[in-house]
């Protein structure tokens, strides 16, 4: 009885150190990991689970949640690049960064992955900003473009022109049925560039002509820009306080009830339909204003997602990013974060519509999207931008004038300016603009 108790143990040991050689011998998941800022991160948790429950023994997928502000995202990622053994398999990138990344080496194509059918599938304004010298190196998570934002209990429908929104606004203002007229983004930041792109475009201008390569920042249609994002403040329309606002000052503003206007992002139409929003059901979407003879306008400003090369992990990235962005992500993202999606299906989507009804305008300001100047000193080149117009903005009232024509040349010189201060860094730097 002994001896077999014995031979049992034994085999129960055998058994015991074969499972134990079988467990260690088996494949473990491949672990990809990606960069997002803040908000995406934390938008994204449940998205993670679900790709990791459906890879369960393949791939083990990790969001590392980044810092809110986009330039410290971008300072992390680039911190490790340089390093030279990041810790991320991709990146979520705003749509200025993709040329400094591309042409710094740190980018994987993904035209591999991803076909023309799949770009075909991409409303328009999904598709700007994702290729670099033909290449592939970006896939959209979200759609974005700058919207006016206007009253519907305050007028029958929005203003189509420059002066129309002025004199609406200096109205409203004057009657004192709001405080403010109309409240944009005037800081020094990245936020007035993407104003006055818009704005310049509704002047018949643009920062970068595409044909020739060259900035056009002295061009005639520039200073009329500049002019009367200046007049907006001189004349009333605007609060001097929105040379101070970012995105969300203006949304705190306009959601508060106290402008008619605003431009900002389709994020911001969520809020505004919020319980405590004291404009709730009172709100309509728009285009930018532009002169009569003119196109309008709406900047890009998308994040989408970017392989990096160092990645040891290509095709399980890919497989995530594929996850991250299907329709199927969007629309969980759209329904409970208010994120606008990239397929052109989904802006038809009877739930979707039911849910947002402004998702049809969203749509059409992303048929007019414009981007920023594709240049790997972009934000360099924005940062000159900024300073100026805020000065021009931020000038003590006997110095400005209070009419677009008669502010034309302080603003022409502010963009001379700002054009020769461009010109010298490329021409030092050896780059294109």
């Amino acid at each position: 009885m002994r001896r077999g108790f014995r031979i049992a143990s034994g085999l129960i040991g055998l058994l015991f150190v074969l499972a134990c050689l079988a467990w260690s011998g088996q494949k473990q998941p491949v672990p990809v990991s990606i960069l997002m800022p803040a908000p995406y991160a934390d938008a994204s948790t449940q998205m993670v689970e679900a790709f990791n429950r459906e890879h369960r023994g393949s791939i083990h997928l990790e969001v590392i949640r980044g810092p809110l502000e986009t330039e410290s995202i971008s300072d992390l990622a680039i911190s490790s690049l340089l390093l030279g053994d990041t810790p991320f398999d991709a990146l979520l990138m705003d749509v200025t960064w993709l040329p400094k990344y591309a042409e710094a080496g740190w980018l994987e194509p993904l035209d591999p992955w991803f076909d023309q059918a799949a770009l075909d599938q991409l409303i328009l304004g999904a598709r700007l900003g994702n290729h670099h010298k033909g290449q592939l190196y970006r896939w959209p998570l979200g759609a974005d473009v700058g919207v006016l934002y206007w009253r519907t209990d305050l007028m029958d429908s929005p203003p189509s022109t420059p002066e129309q929104l002025s004199d609406i606004a200096i109205n409203l203002v004057q009657t004192k049925r709001v405080t403010n007229g109309y409240v944009w983004q005037g800081r020094q930041y990245e936020g007035l560039s993407c104003n006055f792109v818009e704005v310049l475009h509704g002047f018949g201008g643009q920062w970068l002509n595409p044909a020739t390569g060259q900035l056009e920042l002295d061009a005639t249609s520039a200073a009329r820009a500049a002019a009367w994002m200046q007049s907006l403040i001189t004349t009333g329309a605007s609060p001097k306080a929105v040379t101070n606002y970012s995105e969300s000052e203006s949304l705190q503003a306009f959601k508060a009830g106290d402008a008619a206007f605003m431009r900002n992002w389709p994020y911001a139409w969520a809020e505004l339909q919020k319980p405590e929003s004291n404009v709730r059901g009172n709100v309509g979407i728009a285009l930018m204003v532009a002169e009569p003879d003119q196109s309008p306008a709406a900047t890009v400003g998308s994040w989408g997602l970017s392989l990096l090369k160092q990645s040891p992990h290509r095709e399980a990235a890919v497989e995530a990013i594929r996850y991250l962005t299907s329709e199927a992500a969007q629309r969980e993202r759209f329904l409970n974060q208010g994120y606008t999606p990239t397929s052109k299906s989904l802006f038809t989507d009877p739930e979707l519509i039911a849910v947002s009804s402004a998702l049809p305008e969203i749509a059409k300001a992303l048929d007019y999207s414009v981007s920023r100047p594709p240049s790997p000193l972009y934000a360099q080149l924005s940062d000159l931008l900024q300073r100026q117009l805020n000065g021009l903005l931020t000038a003590e009232p006997e110095k400005t004038n209070r009419t677009i024509d008669t502010a034309t040349a302080a603003s022409a010189a502010a963009m001379n300016s700002v054009q020769t201060k461009s010109d010298m860094l490329l021409r030092a730097t050896g780059a294109e603009a």
